[in-house]
């Protein structure tokens, strides 16, 4: 496997951990969705493993509900060298936890890699990184054959983002929730709090005239967001073993 070129200034990891997680309250209901059990770790425990195994060794949590479960996990975590956890003081939403978990560093990396604690997309993250050469902005896109549960991007000539469209039948390039973002353009992000990726950071940055690269890969995706999904989370892991590097350490 095509380990993500580090180089001396690699990006730090987001992971965005703070969801209220309310689909999976009936068959989980005291804990964050992100630590929900999956092959016999947290969910969060493979989404960390997995960016071991590209090469990651530093990433910040950005929790919101039960911080302490949070907290506890990245303490105890044995799989990168270093986790952090950040809590979010009120909901600030996806693109606004990102923004306050970035702050956690004193010395900012030359990029950021965002990505969701409750999906996965085991995709290689070298050409993702590549494609940050030609733009400040990239999205990692997943091809899914029934991408009706998910919106769809509509990708011009060059693999420019358009727009973001709405759920709809039939197949399609869907936001698999994986962002690189130059740190010199979280500068440009819209004010307001809380504040989404999805509904407006990412149109104001298109309006502002901003390229979004979009890196189209075809790759194994999970999203244990509803009870449905999360049963097939397992499956998924012990059929993608070779993105794990091995099976997490927890203490």
């Amino acid at each position: 496997m095509k380990q993500a070129k580090i180089n001396s200034a690699p990006p730090i990891a987001v992971v965005l951990a703070g969801g209220l997680g309310t689909r999976l309250r009936s068959v989980a209901p005291n804990v964050p969705k992100p630590l929900v059990p999956v092959a016999g770790r947290p969910f969060l425990a493979w989404v960390l493993s997995y960016l071991a195994g590209q090469g990651v060794r530093d990433a910040v949590v950005s929790a919101g509900y039960r911080p302490e479960q949070m907290r506890g996990f990245c303490r105890d975590q044995k799989i990168l060298p270093k986790a952090e956890c950040v809590v979010e003081p009120e909901p600030m939403g996806t693109a606004g936890g990102f923004l306050l978990a970035t702050q956690a560093r004193p010395s900012r990396p030359d990029a950021w890699l965002v990505l969701n604690g409750d999906s996965l997309a085991c995709a290689p993250l070298a050409d993702f990184l590549d494609s940050l050469n030609a733009s400040e902005v990239s999205i990692l896109a997943v091809w899914q054959e029934d991408a009706s549960r998910y919106g769809t991007l509509e990708i011009g000539e060059g693999a420019i983002l358009k727009a973001f469209r709405e759920k709809r039948a039939g197949g399609g390039w869907i936001n698999a929730g994986v962002y690189l973002f130059r740190d010199a353009i979280l500068v440009r992000f819209p004010p307001q709090r809380p504040l989404s990726f999805e509904t407006e950071v990412f149109p104001y940055l298109l309006d502002q005239g901003v390229a979004v690269k979009v890196h189209k890969v075809q790759a194994p995706f999970l999203d244990i967001g509803t009870p449905e999904s999360l049963v097939q989370a397992e499956a998924f892991v012990r059929g993608n073993q070779n993105w794990f590097p091995s099976p997490p350490e927890l203490a």
